[in-house]
C-alpha cells in the first residue's frame, strides 16, 4: 500500500523523505504504535535572535568581537567575489569602449582589447575604493570583507551591451563590529580618498610624460585618449559619485559624521572632475 505524504510537507521546500529508500527493513518511518514519525524542525537564529548584520544608525545593545586578524587578510570566498567583480566590470568595459554589443560583434578584437585595457586602469579605482574601507574598517577592529553584487553586475554588462552606457553597482565592502560615528564616517572617506591619491599618482606620471600612446589607447568622443587619461578619469568620478549624500553612497556616512568634512571634500572631488574636463587634455598635449 503506498504511503500517504506528510501534510505538513508544504512546510518544507521539499520533502526530505521522497528520496529515501523506502524498502529498508532495518529502520522505518513507521513508530511502534503503527504512526508514522514526525519531522522535527528547529529553527536557529543567531544570540537573543537579533540579524547578523545593523546599520551603524541602530543601537547595538550587545558588544561585538574585535577583529585581530591582519588586516591584509583576504578570504577565498573575498577573494572569489572580487574576481567576479573584476570580470564583469572588464566585460562592461569592452561593451562601453565599442558602444554596444552589435559592434562589439563586428570586431570582437577591438571589444577584447579595449575591455582589457580599460579594465587595467579602471578596476584599479574600484579596487582600492573597496580595499581602502577594507582596511580601514580592520584597523578599528571590525570584520570587513568585500561582496559582489550579482544583480548589479548583471545589470551593469546589459545596459552597457544594449546602450554602450557604463554603470556599474560591483558590489561592497561589508562591515561588522562596533565604531564610534566618527570611525564610520572615516571608513566611508577612506574610498574616496584613495582615489584622490590614485588620481594625484596620474597626474604625476602624466607630467612626466608618461601617457600611453599607439596600441595603448581607446577612443572617446572622437579621439584616442591614453591609459593615464582613463585613469584620471575614472578616479575623479568614481570619487565625486561616491561622495553624493543619499543611499548606500558614502557620502551620507561622512555626513551623517561631520558636515564639514563632507562639504569639504565633496568641494575637492568635483574640483578634480572640473580639472579633468578642462586641463588634463591641455595638461597631456
Amino acid at each position: 500500500m503506498a504511503e500517504k505524504r506528510d501534510p505538513r510537507a508544504w512546510r518544507l521546500d521539499e520533502d526530505p523523505f521522497e528520496k529515501i529508500n523506502n524498502n529498508s527493513k532495518t529502520h522505518t518511518r513507521a513508530r511502534d504504535d503503527g504512526n508514522w514519525r514526525k519531522p522535527h524542525i528547529r529553527v536557529v537564529t543567531g544570540s537573543a535572535g537579533q540579524p547578523f548584520f545593523r546599520s551603524f544608525s541602530q543601537k547595538q545593545s550587545q558588544p561585538k568581537p574585535v577583529h585581530t586578524g591582519s588586516i591584509w587578510h583576504f578570504s577565498r570566498v573575498e577573494k572569489e567575489h572580487l574576481f567576479k567583480a573584476v570580470l564583469a566590470f572588464t566585460v562592461a568595459l569592452g561593451f562601453f569602449a565599442t558602444n554596444g554589443i552589435f559592434n562589439a560583434l563586428t570586431d570582437p578584437l577591438n571589444f577584447i582589447k579595449s575591455g582589457l585595457l580599460l579594465g587595467l586602469v579602471i578596476c584599479p579605482a574600484f579596487l582600492f575604493h573597496e580595499i581602502a574601507h577594507k582596511i580601514t574598517a580592520r584597523i578599528y577592529g571590525c570584520w570587513a570583507e568585500f561582496r559582489a553584487s550579482s544583480g548589479g553586475l548583471r545589470f551593469g554588462i546589459i545596459l552597457a551591451a544594449l546602450t554602450g552606457w557604463l554603470f556599474m553597482a560591483p558590489g561592497a565592502v561589508m562591515i561588522y563590529g562596533n565604531t564610534s560615528k566618527s570611525q564610520f564616517g572615516k571608513v566611508a572617506l577612506a574610498g574616496p580618498v584613495s582615489n584622490i591619491i590614485l588620481w594625484i599618482i596620474g597626474i604625476i606620471l602624466i607630467l612626466l610624460g608618461l601617457e600611453t600612446s599607439g596600441a595603448f589607447t581607446v577612443a572617446f568622443g572622437g579621439s584616442d585618449k591614453g591609459m593615464l587619461w582613463w585613469w584620471c578619469i575614472s578616479n575623479a568620478t568614481l570619487a565625486l559619485f561616491n561622495m553624493i549624500p543619499f543611499g548606500p553612497l558614502d557620502g551620507r556616512k561622512i555626513k551623517n559624521w561631520s558636515d564639514f568634512i563632507f562639504y569639504f571634500w565633496l568641494i575637492v572631488c568635483f574640483s578634480l572632475v572640473w580639472f579633468n574636463s578642462t586641463e588634463l587634455s591641455s595638461l597631456i598635449g
